[in-house]
């Protein structure tokens, strides 16, 4: 639990600009850039400026953090306009739950049938 920017992470590279990313919406606390391998017709990805490993580091570290990273899934949902007919707000916490960037990140998806349970 850092909050500093750490050097291999591609998800602080995009933030800071040296890997680009296709970014719908930026706060002074968080990014939002559509997933480069979408799971459904919107699947937008709302990562905080500052790294924490996964969503549990950052909501114990930075409540305020984790409140910004929910408000902007549902600005990114009204942007999309997929508030009326629904959408899914997942936190994947740990490469067995399906995590694969360690930087903590909210997945915004819509446009679709999404079942539950998921996969």
């Amino acid at each position: 639990m850092s909050g500093e920017p750490q050097a291999d992470c591609l998800f602080c590279k995009i933030v800071a600009g040296e890997v680009p990313a296709t970014v719908v919406r930026e706060t002074e606390n968080t990014v939002a850039f559509r997933d480069i391998n979408p799971q459904a017709p919107t699947h937008v990805l709302v990562i905080p400026r500052a790294h924490y490993p996964d969503a549990a580091a950052l909501a114990a570290a930075d409540p305020q953090a984790a409140a910004d990273v929910l408000t902007e899934a549902r600005n990114v949902a009204e942007d999309e306009k997929v508030t009326d007919s629904g959408y899914r707000i997942v936190f994947n916490t740990g490469s067995g739950a399906g995590q694969t960037v360690f930087h903590a990140h909210a997945h915004v998806l819509a446009g679709r049938g999404l079942q539950w349970p998921p996969g």
